[in-house]
Parts: C-alpha cells; sequence; structure tokens
C-alpha cells in the first residue's frame, strides 16, 4: 500500500516555482510516475493541512544532453501544481 509520502517526491525548488507561489498562490512538487490528481489532493490535505483548490499534472519526457564531449540523458519527472486559496500557505524549506 501507497503512503502519501509515496505519492509526493519532493517540492520542485526553481525560480519559476518561487514566483508562482508568490504570484498565484501555486506550489510544485515532483510527483510518483503513477500518481493522479485525486491522489495528490489528499496527500497535500495529510501533509500540509490545507485544501488545494485544483491540481495540475505535467510529464517532462527525459532530454539528450551533452557534457564534457559525452552524451547523456536528463531524467523524466511528474509535475504536480497545486493551487491553493488566497490565504493558505506551505512552507517547502
Amino acid at each position: 500500500m501507497k503512503t502519501h509520502h509515496d505519492t509526493i517526491l519532493r517540492p520542485r525548488i526553481t525560480e519559476k516555482s518561487a514566483v508562482s507561489a508568490e504570484t498565484l498562490n501555486a506550489y510544485v512538487f515532483e510527483i510518483s510516475k503513477d500518481a493522479t490528481k485525486q491522489n495528490v489532493m489528499k496527500a497535500i490535505k495529510e501533509l500540509y493541512k490545507v485544501e488545494p483548490v485544483k491540481v495540475n499534472i505535467v510529464k517532462l519526457p527525459s532530454k539528450k544532453v551533452m557534457s564534457k564531449g559525452k552524451v547523456g540523458s536528463t531524467r523524466s519527472v511528474k509535475k504536480a501544481y497545486v493551487y491553493l486559496k488566497k490565504g493558505d500557505k506551505i512552507e517547502v524549506l
């Protein structure tokens, strides 16, 4: 049985996510590959004690990269954008 910690892997902390948290009250999390919007909403309620207004999910495919003459690839990621009401906040770090 999966727990809420298995659904939400980690917060995704970038410049873009910081701006969206301030302006849109939307927080970005990396989630497991088999997570759904309903799973993410339940996990956010349990872990952070806030009620999400809506959740959007985005899949980022892996990309080919070159570093120091060697070919490699980035990992694929599934992200969840969690939108909260105006007064609610999530403390990440």
